[in-house]
C-alpha cells in the first residue's frame, strides 16, 4: 500500500492501530487481536483443566511462535509500513495468520479424526463438525486478511504465514495423535502428573456431558448424605 498522512488510532488498550474514522478497520483490529485471545484462552485451559491434550496442543501453539520468530530473523523482510508500535521489525511471515491457520489446521483434523467415536446422531454431529471447521477457517482467514488490511504485512506475508501455520498443524496433530496419544495412560501415572492432577481425557466422547453427569450424580449422592430420610429435588 502507498504511504498517507492518515491519523491512526490506538485500538481500546491494545497496540493494535486502525486508521481514523474507519470503522471497518477498527472492526478488523479484533479479528487481528484474535490469536492473543486464544493464546489466553489456551493458558485459562491448561490451568483449571490440566488435560493432557490440551497441553500438548498449546504446547504446538508455542512451538509454532518460535519457529516464526526462526524464520522472521533469517528471513529478515521488512513490512510493508513502520508503525509505531511494531513489536518486531520483519514481517515475514506473518506471525498472526501462521498461528491462527495452524489452530485452523489442527482442530479441523481434531474435529475430523478425534471426534469419530461420538456417539450421537451422525447427520446433527456431521452438521456441527462442518460447522465448526468452516468457522476456524473463516476466522483465520480474517485475521490474515486484517494484517494486510491495517498495513501490518503484505499478501504474500500473510499467505505465507497461513501457509506454514497450516502445515505445522496437520504435522503437530499428526505428532500429537499418532504418536503421544499412546503413551498418555502411561504419562498420567507418573507422579509429578499425579502432583499436578493431570488427566487424560482422550476416551471420552463428550467431555461436557461426562463432567455434568458425574457432578450431578455426586451432588445426588452426598444430599441423600445429608437428608437420608429425605426425597432429592
Amino acid at each position: 500500500m502507498s504511504e498517507s498522512t492518515q491519523a491512526w488510532n490506538e485500538f481500546a488498550l491494545t497496540h493494535v492501530e486502525y486508521p481514523a474514522g474507519d470503522h471497518l478497520g477498527k472492526l478488523l483490529c479484533l479479528f487481528s487481536l484474535l490469536p492473543q485471545a486464544l493464546i489466553v484462552s489456551f493458558v485459562t485451559l491448561v490451568i483449571f483443566r490440566r488435560d493432557l491434550h490440551t497441553i500438548f496442543f498449546f504446547l504446538g501453539v508455542c512451538t509454532c511462535e518460535l519457529l516464526n520468530i526462526v524464520l522472521k530473523h533469517t528471513i529478515r523482510q521488512e513490512r510493508p509500513a513502520q508503525k509505531r508500535t511494531n513489536y518486531t521489525r520483519y514481517g515475514m511471515p506473518s506471525s498472526h495468520s501462521q498461528l491462527s491457520w495452524f489452530i485452523a489446521g489442527y482442530l479441523t483434523l481434531f474435529l475430523l479424526v478425534r471426534l469419530h467415536h461420538v456417539q450421537t446422531s451422525s447427520v446433527i454431529i456431521n452438521y456441527w463438525k462442518q460447522l465448526a471447521a468452516t468457522l476456524c477457517w473463516a476466522c483465520a482467514g480474517l485475521v490474515s486478511f486484517s494484517r494486510v488490511y491495517l498495513e501490518y504485512h503484505t499478501w504474500w506475508q500473510v499467505v505465507c504465514g497461513g501457509g506454514i501455520g497450516a502445515a505445522f498443524g496437520v504435522i503437530w496433530f499428526i505428532f500429537v495423535h499418532y504418536i503421544c496419544t499412546p503413551f498418555f495412560p502411561t504419562i498420567v501415572q507418573w507422579r509429578l502428573c499425579e502432583l499436578l492432577l493431570i488427566c487424560d481425557t482422550s476416551l471420552i466422547p463428550c467431555i461436557m456431558w461426562f463432567e455434568y453427569a458425574n457432578i450431578r450424580q455426586e451432588a445426588r449422592a452426598r444430599q441423600r448424605k445429608l437428608h437420608p430420610s429425605g426425597k432429592t429435588q
